[in-house]
């Protein structure tokens, strides 16, 4: 009897300590993974999903939230190099698959560092497949129905803004001073995001971007406007943007007609597309 106490008393803290040594083993586990992001928008989702301390680096496209600004830049998404990327020690790389060179692929794949490369769609079914796609492969699942119900309820408040009869003709500019102005065609995040707040490109017959020219913006005569808030700024303001060559003879610059966007907001395509339907499509239809 004395015996059995004893050894009770001897084996508790032993199993105490055996106990806070799992525990301290499964935790270590879960922060283990540490994930370099290279792209905004799979950022976002990231965060989204509850596993924003597990990022150890991002590139410059990575804004938001906020807080992603604290933590280490690798460059813009489409000009990395993979020393920059692995000095931080990373386990797990994301990043979109057309973005991602695939000599750059192979350096991560040498290193031994996963990578996980990911298609995006610029739709809403499209998000909804990308929230989905990035949930299951950081074991999030669980979480992704709430990142898309979050989607559908804010693009909801676009509804009341969108006049399917009215359809205003829109030129988005991409602008980095007058000396580079690119002008958004077909298939671009720009056009589809235009058309879900229910206006329609002023500029087709070209796919991607071209540079602008004051014959070609005279020609598409755009109703209103659309640049970045970086790009508007990079022109001197809205009056910069009235002395460009062109603009003073649409309607968009007869009316003063003039949009300015977060960039990673109106291209994103992430946990916010509905954030950004529904303010695109109250300034289309708010003078």
């Amino acid at each position: 009897m004395n015996f059995k106490i004893k050894a009770i008393k001897i084996l508790s803290p032993l199993l105490i300590i055996l106990f806070i040594s799992t525990l301290a083993k499964a935790q270590t586990g879960k922060n283990s993974l540490k994930i370099v992001s290279l792209n905004g928008t799979l950022s976002e989702i990231i965060v989204s999903l509850g596993l924003q301390a597990n990022l150890v680096g991002v590139d410059i496209t990575s804004t938001y939230p906020a807080s992603l600004n604290k933590l280490p830049k690798v460059g813009h998404n489409r000009n990395l190099s993979a020393e920059g990327i692995l000095a931080l020690q990373p386990n797990l790389i994301i990043g979109i698959a057309k973005d991602i060179k695939p000599e750059l692929a192979q350096q991560f794949k040498s290193a031994g560092i996963k990578m996980m490369l990911f298609n995006q769609d610029f739709s809403f079914s499209g998000t909804q497949k990308l929230v989905l796609a990035v949930a299951d492969s950081l074991k999030q699942s669980h979480k992704a129905s709430a990142i898309i119900n979050k989607i559908e309820k804010d693009m909801a408040t676009a509804k009341p803004f969108i006049k399917p009869n009215i359809k205003p003709k829109i030129l988005f500019i991409y602008a980095r001073g007058t000396g580079t102005m690119m002008v958004a065609g077909n298939g671009t995040q720009v056009q589809k995001m235009v058309q879900l707040a229910g206006g329609q490109n002023a500029t087709t017959g070209f796919k991607d971007f071209k540079p602008l020219t004051a014959e070609s913006l005279v020609l598409a005569n755009p109703d209103v406007i659309l640049l970045f808030d970086t790009g508007l700024e990079s022109l001197g303001g809205a009056n910069g943007l009235q002395n460009v060559p062109g603009i003073a003879q649409t309607n968009a610059g007869k009316n003063k007609r003039i949009i300015v966007m977060d960039g990673q907001l109106l291209c994103g395509f992430g946990p916010r597309l509905g954030l950004a339907v529904a303010e695109l499509a109250k300034k289309l239809n708010t003078k």
